[in-house]
């Protein structure tokens, strides 16, 4: 990485970093940290070597987890990009709670070295904001750290919510957070987000999400999105998500293509059918096809640790299901097969239901 690359205001609770700095501070985060700043160091060295490149491991939500290289200079566009649209300036205080091991925790730390920020480390625990009471300008969590997080979410003025979709109840209960937080969208591919929507009063109806600077998109035969982002990435991005186009700069999430249910010939996305069922259950759940012999797949929702009888009467009671959307079966598991980052590996967990 060039010097350049390093703000002269970037600083590290409070302390203002150097270049020449950072490998001390990094092997000192190695050799004497927690778990999880070791995994700071380790990036931060990776981040100031001579390569070019790196390596980032995706997710493995939608399947294998893979490591894909990314080009430092790509993640200083992105942000940069970050940077403008959320108007950091520098000296903003940042709060890093999410691991090292993956893109969006990296990024708020290259958000920090080239924006000049001043970025506080926490555990990334279910509920990061125990331990403190300051606040910070700016800050990224996944669904599950915010719910556990409410009472004290106005710390963060302006908070980025994603890896993994956000149920009806927590839209909800984040309009009363005096606060601006904002639904994201991205994948490791893209470094992190390359849109955003607000998750504030006013923003009760479906929103499209916006685009960040410099981002085309466009939707394929298929129906799913296609990101042309030539500061980010040199290859154009094509997904398996299913959008509805409201612009140029624009689009609703509609779900997965690979998550699509075919039900006696009835194409239903389990993603809308879960935004219903979201309004009536709080209890981890996702819904999902099972092979059928009439239907050829059937839809049916996965529940982790309850009773079937109190789902079923759920189930029953919802009125705003459309046609073929109620599950036709109810299938319960102690515990969800879950990604290192917390997202349901739906694949792995109804596998494991339909072993038992």
């Amino acid at each position: 990485m060039n010097k350049l690359s390093l703000h002269q205001d970037f600083s590290i609770h409070g302390r203002t970093i150097s270049f020449d700095d950072l490998t001390e501070v990094s092997y000192s985060l190695i050799k004497e940290g927690e778990e999880f700043e070791k995994h700071i160091g380790e990036f931060l060295l990776d981040w100031i070597d001579d390569s070019q490149t790196l390596f980032v491991k995706t997710s493995g939500s939608t399947g294998q987890p893979k490591t894909i290289s990314l080009k430092k200079e790509h993640m200083i566009n992105s942000a940069l990009a970050t940077g403008s649209y959320f108007n950091l300036t520098t000296k903003s205080s940042v709060l890093l709670c999410l691991p090292a091991t993956y893109i969006a925790g990296k990024m708020m730390l290259v958000r920090a070295m080239v924006l000049g920020l001043d970025i506080y480390f926490v555990p990334p625990t279910s509920s990061p904001l125990e331990e403190t009471s300051r606040s910070f300008d700016f800050g990224a969590m996944v669904p599950m750290q915010v719910a556990h997080s409410l009472p004290k979410l106005h710390l963060i003025k302006k908070s980025i919510i994603g890896g993994a979709p956000i149920s009806t109840t927590l839209r909800k209960e984040l309009l009363s957070v005096p606060n601006a937080s904002f639904e994201t969208y991205g994948m490791t591919e893209t470094i992190t987000h390359i849109a955003v929507k607000p998750l504030t009063v006013g923003a009760e109806n479906d929103l499209p999400f916006s685009t960040l600077p410099d981002i085309e998109i466009s939707k394929d035969d298929r129906g799913c999105l296609v990101i042309n982002a030539p500061k980010i990435t040199d290859e154009i991005v094509r997904t398996n998500d299913v959008i509805e186009l409201v612009s140029n700069s624009e689009f609703k999430w509609l779900g997965r293509i690979d998550n699509v249910i075919n039900s006696g010939g009835v194409k239903l996305h389990p993603e809308h059918i879960e935004k219903v069922i979201s309004k009536y259950i709080d209890t981890p759940f996702f819904v999902t096809g099972v092979p059928d012999e009439e239907l050829g797949q059937k839809v049916v929702i996965v529940v982790e640790n309850t009773t079937k009888q109190k789902i079923q009467e759920i189930m029953d009671s919802i009125t705003d299901f459309k046609k073929f959307e109620k599950p036709k079966a109810i299938l319960i598991i102690k515990q969800f097969q879950r990604t290192e980052s917390g997202k349901v590996q739906r694949a792995k967990t109804l596998q494991q239901i339909l072993k038992a």
